[in-house]
């Protein structure tokens, strides 16, 4: 019985002992599961105002004349047996033929809408579109001479001379855009971009083509008279809605929350245009019906190729709303 009692007391002894060892060992938690990753800043869609200046990159306008009637040069072409020289068909043409530098510059200012797409935490898809109002004008000139004789047996002489110049004036009234845009974000809130798409715009061009034309005569060597011809300008008005293609980068900033500012220079190509006058006509100083002397001499007809593009610079602010869902996040 005493030996029963002792090895019960050995049993309580041991249990109560064990239980106060194990209550004084250090317990055991469990890691914290690892943090959310962020919220998107980026993805959603988002609208603002943009202003900027545009630069033309292709400011050279040329300007070719072609003749469509030289009556002196028909009249006298049977002589030409007895000529030591005579007129060359159209020659008053190269008066309004030459190049003139028309820079296509101004303001430009708008709105844009887009949406952005933010994946693998460092990168934004997305597109935009926007349209401007834009004051990008140019104006420039450009002047040239045709010249040519008539001489019959070194007797007697007709020189012919036409001076022209032109005015031509060019430009954007309108543009937009619809471009594609893909960043890298240098910091949660900065990203860098390239963009690139459809380009479209309203332009217009103007031009006046005028000249003086005079013809002298001598005989022996000897100057007898010298006649100025009447001239009719000639006009051109052109306008159309064209479309091209536009690529670029810059950088956008997240300045607070939902609301972002950006820079940006885009590249745009609007294509070109053929512009054609009415003639130039230049008149005769004589005018004798009953002879049939008199009305046009010559007639020609200037075409101008212009060429619609440039570089935009600026800068825009955005409020972006964040309707979209959250960024794809690699899994490690």
């Amino acid at each position: 019985m005493t030996k029963r009692l002792t090895f019960a007391t050995i049993v309580a002894l041991a249990v109560s002992g064990g239980s106060a060892l194990a209550a004084d060992l250090p317990s055991y938690k469990a890691p914290l599961p690892p943090p959310p990753p962020p919220p998107p800043l980026w993805t959603g869609f988002y609208a603002g105002l943009n202003a900027g200046y545009g630069f033309g990159t292709t400011n050279q306008v040329n300007t070719a004349s072609f003749p469509v009637q030289d009556t002196l040069a028909a009249l006298t072409a049977p002589l030409s047996p007895f000529l030591v020289s005579n007129f060359r068909f159209g020659s008053s043409s190269l008066a309004n033929t030459g190049t003139a530098n028309v820079n296509q510059n101004g303001f430009i200012g708008g709105g844009q809408i887009g949406y952005n797409w933010q994946f693998y935490n460092s990168f934004v898809a997305g597109v935009e579109a926007d349209i401007q109002g834009a004051g990008i004008r140019g104006r420039g000139g450009y002047s040239g001479v045709g010249a040519d004789s008539l001489n019959f047996a070194n007797l007697v002489t007709v020189n012919r001379t036409a001076i022209g110049s032109g005015d031509i004036q060019a430009g954007i009234d309108w543009m937009g855009t619809v471009r594609g845009r893909l960043g890298w974000l240098a910091l949660p809130t900065l990203m860098v971009y390239g963009t690139g798409g459809l380009a479209y715009g309203g332009v217009y061009a103007n031009a006046t083509h005028s000249a003086a034309g005079t013809a002298s005569l001598s005989v022996l060597g000897f100057p007898i008279a010298s006649l100025g011809a009447p001239v009719v300008p000639g006009t051109a008005r052109y306008s159309d809605t064209r479309v091209g293609w536009t690529a670029g980068g810059g950088f956008e900033w997240m300045l607070m929350p939902g609301w972002s500012v950006k820079a940006e220079a885009l590249y745009y190509d609007l294509g070109s245009a053929t512009m054609a006058s009415s003639p130039v006509i230049y008149m005769s100083p004589i005018s004798i019906p009953f002879l049939g002397i008199g009305g046009p001499l010559a007639a020609n007809v200037p075409t101008s190729r212009i060429k619609y593009d440039g570089v935009i610079a600026r800068a825009g602010v955005n409020y972006h709303f964040n309707w979209g869902s959250a960024p794809i996040v690699a899994k490690y």
